[in-house]
């Protein structure tokens, strides 16, 4: 939804709850879903996916739907912005998957919120316009979300700070390579 405040376009109030339904259904109600039949299956013991093992299924669904959700949205001129955005959630979460294969439990949770200050300054970079309150916002919220995912005991500090920079340097990859 920040998007489309932030970024000049020429949506109708129809379009915006359109994209914004899809990007939902896409983005929290498939993969609502997708846990639930996944504990049912006993494939995860709990939603929160505390172990290594349990989060490898879910996050390679994710890395699907967000590539599927990434891939439609480009092919619609007005939304390949939106499309970084996912192709890089995408990306990222490929990144983190990988590193569970070295028993490397990156907080997911500061992944997303990197790939939103990277999206934010790859926008600020394309359109040549400051967003930088945006930003600061952004990077603000991060640091009261890792302060508690620490107090917690979530996550580690290498695992909080590896997912925050693991996000921006996915939009960065996309960004600057696609």
């Amino acid at each position: 939804m920040l998007y489309f405040l932030v970024i000049p376009g020429t949506y109708f109030s129809n379009q915006k709850f359109t994209i914004l339904s899809y990007v939902f259904i896409l983005t929290y109600l498939i993969p609502l879903f997708m846990m639930i039949f996944l504990k049912r299956l006993k494939l995860i013991k709990s939603y929160r996916t505390e172990s290594v093992n349990e989060r490898k299924l879910p996050v390679i669904l994710m890395i699907f739907l967000f590539y599927i959700l990434a891939n439609s949205l480009e092919s619609i001129l007005l939304l390949k912005d939106l499309s970084l955005l996912f192709y890089a959630s995408s990306f990222g979460l490929a990144m983190l998957f990988i590193f569970l294969f070295r028993d490397f439990k990156m907080s997911i949770h500061l992944l997303a919120l990197g790939i939103s200050t990277g999206f934010f300054i790859a926008l600020s970079d394309k359109y040549g316009q400051s967003f930088l309150l945006v930003i600061m916002a952004l990077i603000i919220i991060s640091g009261f979300l890792a302060s508690a995912r620490l107090h917690l005991k979530a996550h580690s500090v290498k695992e909080v700070f590896s997912g925050f920079f693991t996000g921006i340097l996915a939009v960065m990859a996309i960004y600057l390579f696609l």
